[in-house]
């Protein structure tokens, strides 16, 4: 099923910006049963997905400190993540890309149009090396400086998703290759792209919001069980209005960000047409958002 409310009077795009865990890859998968290990060790339940989608798209420490309120266990958080850290050592370097991904970005990549691709993840530095090393197909196609991570000293600490901070960032890494490529071509003064130019792809909710402050159009590809968790919601979590994940003060703390009142932390509104439910990236409409492609190109 595809929810689309994109709206023929937007300009074309021209920047990709993709989060990774449950996105590109099968660790949001990982993470769950890593969690319920845990979890199941002190004779507790599995991870229900009410919690699960709390947990979704934030930061470790912040994940991992809604996670331990939560669970209840035995532990202290230090020790919990000493015990999440060690699984995922193990475990990480087992993902695999998620149905539609590789020919999606190999596709985008060689597109005429020739769209910018960036990463923006709120997975820390080891963890990313874990989860990607063994894909470098998938990944190479995000230049090593459009890759922001969660531990980037570029997004202030405590302003992670859904603060829209990581996707303006990407999009600064992007913006500064084009003026690189414009000093090093002699030639005339090359467009930078604009927020409302970037397509964010998303799987968690805090991360479409995060999109949607950033002052960009976005893609909610969900785990089938989170849009199940948000039946009859998904309008709200197209416009970044569902409210779940963000704190006391984060109307405050979200400031001003971007160039002419865009990105300016401010979440949409119902049906505004920036927002697109997918249920797979299978397929991608890329006409739907002004890209021109070849036909799909299948991942060496």
């Amino acid at each position: 099923m595809a929810s689309s409310t994109t709206n023929p009077d937007f300009p074309p795009i021209r920047a990709c910006i993709f989060d990774m865990d449950g996105l590109l890859i099968d660790s949001e998968d990982i993470y769950t049963e890593i969690t319920n290990t845990i979890l199941h060790e002190y004779n507790k339940p599995s991870l229900p997905w009410s919690i699960k989608a709390q947990l979704q798209g934030r930061p470790g420490p912040e994940a991992a400190a809604i996670f331990h309120a939560w669970a209840s266990l035995p532990l202290t958080l230090p020790s919990y993540l000493a015990k999440q850290s060690a699984l995922q050592r193990e475990r990480f370097p087992s993902t695999k890309p998620l149905p539609g991904i590789p020919s999606l970005l190999t596709t985008l990549q060689s597109s005429p149009s020739n769209i910018r691709l960036a990463l923006a993840t709120s997975s820390h530095s080891a963890n990313y090396v874990l989860k990607s090393s063994h894909l470098p197909a998938l990944f190479d196609v995000f230049p090593p400086a459009q890759r922001v991570l969660g531990d980037d000293e570029r997004v202030p600490r405590g302003r992670g998703k859904p603060a829209p901070d990581i996707y303006l960032v990407a999009l600064g890494t992007i913006n500064a290759a084009i003026r690189k490529e414009e000093a090093a071509s002699g030639g005339g003064k090359r467009e930078e792209v604009k927020p409302e130019e970037c397509l964010v792809f998303e799987d968690s909710v805090p991360g479409v919001e995060a999109g949607r402050r950033a002052g960009m159009r976005v893609v909610w590809c969900p785990h089938p069980e989170l849009l199940k968790e948000y039946k009859g919601r998904g309008k709200e979590v197209l416009a970044g209005l569902t409210g779940e994940h963000k704190d006391e003060q984060v109307e405050t703390r979200l400031k001003d960000n971007g160039p002419a009142g865009k990105g300016s932390g401010k979440p949409g509104r119902i049906d505004d047409g920036w927002g697109q439910l997918l249920e797979t990236l299978e397929g991608f409409p890329y006409h739907e958002y002004g890209m021109s492609v070849s036909e799909e190109v299948p991942l060496e």
